[in-house]
């Protein structure tokens, strides 16, 4: 076989190869179908004027031809994607994962795709995500505890919808918690045990972090209470820097410990259980947010619940009415709640 022979023997192999790769179409659906483009269409975008039986035919034609619409041109045609993006501040957190939760379960009930992105507690790689979500033009995008500059979030909020999660900003569509409500939970559970030297570990300039440890000022000096407050963050590191500053100083420890989250809380009982150190014997320590490894057996700790997985789904309500045309910023407030585990007891003596 000669040089030519080869090259067009090859040639021919490679044509039939891509014809064989070649993605079947609308058209390839209808003729197996046996009936028209158009009707194809029809089925394809959910419309009622198709009878049963011709559905029918098309989805199995479809399916034996392994046919998929092309997600692109419908979104073309529609100027819609019937995908969101959900940018959250830290992968490691619970708390960001079961917001996720309750928004990817929303979208999947409504027949939407979710693109996540997590900023890694980064503002820059915050900025970087939500750049990114704005050129796969979705159709709007959730926002969790975000670190970007606001001036940014609302040039953003210009472009597309966006809704907020923990924090609410003027004119954009917002989910809070109602975090003064959960700090005087905290203070009347502690003041009711009987302790009046509490300290609160805070969750520094993220959003919440200012406004738990200014509602847990705010409290306990109306109780007639001295308030301290050591400077954390949201993760258990803080809560590790926490205790152990709390036990280098010596003399008496307080008799209960605030916490900024869950998080922070377990890595003040990780010092304190290594260190010897009663919980609540001598400490109690209360949480915030109620993540699941707050409600493991041997962690067992007293929290304020923040409805997760509802902040979620109402964050994606709150986004889908906006692109359906919803003009009015609304912000929901969902309530925060105590719930009583076993780290917390009156104090000794």
């Amino acid at each position: 076989m000669s040089d030519d022979e080869v090259a067009g023997h090859g040639g021919a192999g490679n044509a039939q190869g891509r014809e064989a790769r070649r993605h079947p179409t609308m058209e390839d659906v209808a003729a197996a179908a046996g009936v028209s483009r158009a009707l194809v269409s029809l089925v394809f975008r959910d419309q009622p004027n198709v009878s049963a039986e011709r559905r029918a035919r098309v989805l199995k034609a479809a399916a034996a031809l392994g046919y998929r619409p092309n997600a692109m041109a419908r979104s073309l045609a529609s100027r819609r994607t019937r995908t969101v993006g959900a940018i959250i501040d830290d992968l490691r957190n619970p708390f960001f994962a079961e917001v996720v939760g309750g928004i990817e379960e929303f979208a999947s009930e409504l027949g939407y795709r979710l693109l996540l992105a997590a900023g890694g507690r980064s503002g820059q790689r915050e900025r970087s995500a939500l750049e990114a979500l704005l050129e796969y033009r979705v159709d709007g995008i959730i926002l969790v505890s975000p670190r970007v500059p606001i001036n940014e979030i609302v040039a953003a909020g210009d472009q597309l919808p966006l809704v907020m999660v923990s924090q609410a900003l003027r004119g954009l569509d917002a989910v809070i918690t109602d975090d003064r409500g959960g700090v005087e939970q905290v203070i009347d559970h502690l003041v009711a045990l009987g302790h009046r030297d509490i300290v609160h570990i805070d969750g520094g300039p993220a959003p919440g972090g200012r406004q738990r440890a200014a509602a847990f000022r705010r409290g306990m000096k109306r109780r007639g209470l001295k308030s301290e407050i050591i400077p954390g963050d949201f993760v258990e590191e803080a809560g590790v820097r926490g205790a152990r500053e709390l036990i280098d100083r010596g003399g008496e420890l307080p008799t209960a410990v605030f916490a900024a989250n869950d998080l922070v809380a377990v890595g003040v009982l990780g010092v304190f259980a290594q260190e010897g150190v009663s919980v609540p014997g001598q400490v109690s320590i209360v949480g915030y947010d109620n993540v699941s490894i707050a409600r493991l057996e041997h962690v067992s700790l007293t929290t304020i619940d923040q409805p997760r997985v509802a902040m979620g789904r109402e964050a994606l309500g709150l986004l889908l009415s906006r692109i359906n045309g919803r003009q009015e910023p609304v912000t929901v407030t969902l309530a925060p709640e105590l719930v009583v585990r076993s780290t917390t007891a009156p104090p000794r003596g």
